[in-house]
């Protein structure tokens, strides 16, 4: 098994007043030669919005977007004409493709944090697309929950690209096996809250960790953990 530890300290750090960011990779004014992305896995940030403010109406093209909120309601509005709100518990997905534009502001009373995960895609330039779905947390505990796939269905949102994306949340003291297949494949794990060992390695609070090179992760959790598990491709 080989891994790599992303530590909660060595993050980059954007704080503009309205909008903290939390960068695991290079992105925006952090730029770290060795945080350039994690296989087809290219921004994972942690980020903290001010009531009432948000991102304006801007571009993407040929990246898969995934948006988790962990706190808070933020709008949704682009310009494939979708135009909704989404709350603490809800995954939104959005397919670039051969491009769109769209706007995210936080709408609610309190402070929005979110996830916001980049993958590149397995397909360029499709027709863009947009999904989300809810995923409350009472239905999750102590249970591993698919939230993205590649595969279609009614229970979670479809990416283009072999990826996976997957919720825990445990209690202290419960453990659980997280089995993929190895070829060309690696998993990206990053503690929301809670300390965990997988496969005897500690991670905390906001820390994350890479794992290649098996087919297993044993995950015990030391204290009440809520994590992201991202299956992902190494390389095209």
């Amino acid at each position: 098994m080989q891994h790599l530890l992303f530590p909660a300290t060595e993050r980059g750090l954007k704080d503009i007043g309205w909008l903290k960011s939390n960068f695991t990779f290079s992105f925006s004014s952090y730029a770290n030669p060795a945080r350039n992305g994690f296989g087809l896995l290219k921004v994972f940030n942690d980020d903290f919005v001010q009531a009432g403010k948000g991102f304006g109406l801007h571009p993407h093209q040929n990246m898969e977007i995934i948006s988790i909120l962990l706190a808070g309601s933020m709008n949704h509005k682009d310009t494939m004409g979708y135009s909704d709100v989404v709350h603490k518990d809800w995954v939104q997905i959005m397919s670039a493709g051969s491009g769109l534009r769209h706007e995210e502001y936080n709408v609610g009373e309190d402070e929005v944090n979110f996830l916001q995960i980049w993958i590149e895609p397995k397909l360029q330039n499709i027709n863009p697309r947009y999904q989300r779905r809810h995923f409350p947390a009472e239905k999750r505990h102590n249970q591993l929950t698919t939230v993205v796939s590649n595969e279609e269905g009614q229970a979670h949102c479809w990416i283009n690209q072999n990826a996976k994306i997957s919720l825990g949340q445990y209690d202290a003291g419960e453990r659980l096996s997280y089995t993929f297949a190895p070829t060309n494949k690696a998993v990206f794990i990053f503690s929301i809250e809670g300390k965990m060992q997988l496969n005897g390695l500690p991670i905390g609070t906001r820390d994350a960790i890479g794992i290649w090179d098996t087919d297993r992760i044993d995950i015990h959790c030391a204290e009440a953990a809520r994590f992201v598990i991202i299956e992902v491709p190494i390389n095209h």
